[in-house]
């Protein structure tokens, strides 16, 4: 039985491969960071089906005070989220035909440019009219063995997604330690700028209460011949 199972894994891999990609087609992910310059806007837009669903998550990464602007707006042109300045944010919306725009603005900013990390997570993205091959009439004899190619299909669905949702995650923890490295290294920045500046001060306030001292103990009194 053992071997069965086996042989009857190997036989729906090989017969099901078409299947598997349709199947493991259906979510996308991606990425993007860029560098948003100071009084600047900048808009994306991601085209997108009836009875999908899009997940957008955007962070700043690097630049002072580490906000930004931002808003979701639908193809028709209707803002579904808006943020005011904030430093991140994940937004879920279900989705419909048409273009999707987001946008970062930087306009709020005269000096300082940003660095904004975003990515996106489409589901249900297979395109219409293709559905996957009916695999099942590959295989003969499935009722005479205790495990199922729809468990094993099934289990490898469950593995998929679970590795892209980790693959996700990593992801966005990557971004967080690049903003936090940053904020670090601004801080370490200013550290050493105040400690030169007070350096400087101490040293100044030394030499002149040296020359006051030095000026009390002088003696100006011109002697008479």
């Amino acid at each position: 039985m053992n071997v069965a199972r086996v042989l009857l894994c190997l036989f729906s891999v090989l017969v099901s491969e078409k299947f598997l990609v349709a199947a493991f087609s259906q979510s996308l992910v991606s990425d993007f960071t860029f560098t948003l310059p100071a009084g600047r806007k900048e808009c994306f837009f991601q085209t997108m089906k009836n009875d999908a669903s899009l997940e957008i998550e955007y962070q700043v990464l690097d630049g002072a005070g580490l906000d930004v602007d931002f808003s979701l707006s639908s193809p028709t042109g209707h803002i579904l989220y808006s943020d005011h300045r904030k430093s991140d944010g994940v937004y879920t919306v279900e989705t419909e035909d048409g273009d999707y725009m987001f946008c970062f603005d930087n306009s709020f900013s005269a000096v300082s440019e940003k660095i904004i990390f975003f990515e996106l997570l489409m589901d249900n993205m297979e395109q219409e009219g293709e559905e996957p091959e009916d695999w099942k009439e590959y295989v003969y004899g499935t009722d005479m063995l205790d495990m199922k190619l729809e468990d094993i299909m099934d289990t490898i669905n469950s593995v998929k997604a679970r590795l892209g949702k980790s693959l996700q995650i990593q992801t966005v923890l990557k971004a967080f330690e690049a903003r936090d490295r940053n904020l670090q290294e601004s801080n370490y920045d200013r550290v050493n700028m105040w400690s030169m500046t007070n350096m400087l001060v101490m040293m100044l306030v030394t030499g002149v209460q040296v020359y006051l001292i030095r000026a009390l103990f002088e003696d100006k009194r011109h002697a008479r011949t």
